[in-house]
């Protein structure tokens, strides 16, 4: 299995959806927005909420590229502002 951050940095997403969540990571606050990307309660560290954030963003990008009526792209950013905040996130924990 890949390590998350090479996964991370190995995601190829439209660059429309890519340019709005870098526009947003610089706003992203895991107390407020980790639960509500998710879905349930945030874990503590973030390796395990990136690897869970990352199921969730390739189901979406499935839905995406399937073109499904249910496909939200403020959902998909959304999830993409957190996967990059995550990564942040862990690459300093890393450093560290």
């Amino acid at each position: 299995m890949q390590d998350l951050l090479t996964q991370v940095s190995r995601l190829t997403r439209p660059a429309l959806l890519v340019r709005a969540a870098r526009f947003g990571v610089d706003g992203y606050d895991r107390a407020r927005h980790l639960g509500r990307a998710l879905g349930s309660a945030a874990p503590a560290r973030p390796g395990p909420a990136l690897a869970q954030l990352l199921e969730r963003e390739a189901l979406l990008d499935r839905r995406r590229r399937s073109g499904k009526g249910d496909y939200s792209a403020a959902r998909h950013t959304e999830l993409l502002i957190a996967v990059m905040g995550e990564a942040r996130a862990l690459r300093a924990a890393r450093a560290s």
